[in-house]
């Protein structure tokens, strides 16, 4: 019996934002308030060595349950904010009320990171967001998912005297 493999920080905070995105979606089409309840469900049917929810594709690392949990719970607390930054990063004519759950749920998770998150570059929360997007979707969803978290990170990562998103500011960070 070979051991099971040992994953890194980086893998574990990318099956967290994969689960994270599975239990909001869970919770939108459950109108569930309270996200403990999802989170150990999901957790035990997914991640428990007796878990019978097994998938087809390679397997995944154990999520850093922390993160899920911050990145679930962080999204619920700061979605009124959130909400109206993504539709206004959304193209004119777009609101986050015609997505598909599954898209809601990227993206906020990705606004909830930019806003909130700030000791994870930019250039990483958008590529770990792309990434959930590309495997849930072969068609033009992952490009919406890299143009609103592409806005996002512009408007929510500028210097706090420039946070109005007015002319003239700029990003506090690089990449």
């Amino acid at each position: 019996m070979n051991p099971a493999p040992r994953t890194s920080s980086r893998e574990r905070r990318s099956a967290a934002r994969l689960a994270a995105v599975q239990a909001l979606y869970a919770m939108a089409v459950a109108g569930a308030a309270g996200s403990e309840r999802i989170i150990d469900d999901l957790a035990q049917r997914r991640w428990s060595a007796d878990g019978d929810a097994a998938e087809d594709a390679a397997p995944q690392a154990e999520p850093d349950e922390g993160w899920l949990r911050l990145l679930v719970d962080g999204v619920l607390a700061h979605q009124p904010r959130l909400d109206p930054e993504i539709e206004a990063a959304l193209s004119q004519g777009w609101t986050l009320a015609r997505l598909e759950l599954l898209l809601q749920a990227i993206l906020r998770a990705g606004a909830y990171e930019l806003a909130e998150r700030r000791e994870v570059p930019p250039k990483v929360v958008i590529t770990e967001y792309l990434e959930i997007a590309h495997a849930f979707y072969a068609g033009k969803e992952p490009s919406l998912v890299n143009a609103v978290l592409d806005r996002l990170a512009l408007r929510l990562r500028m210097l706090p005297a420039d946070r109005s998103g007015g002319p003239g500011g700029r990003p506090a960070e690089a990449g």
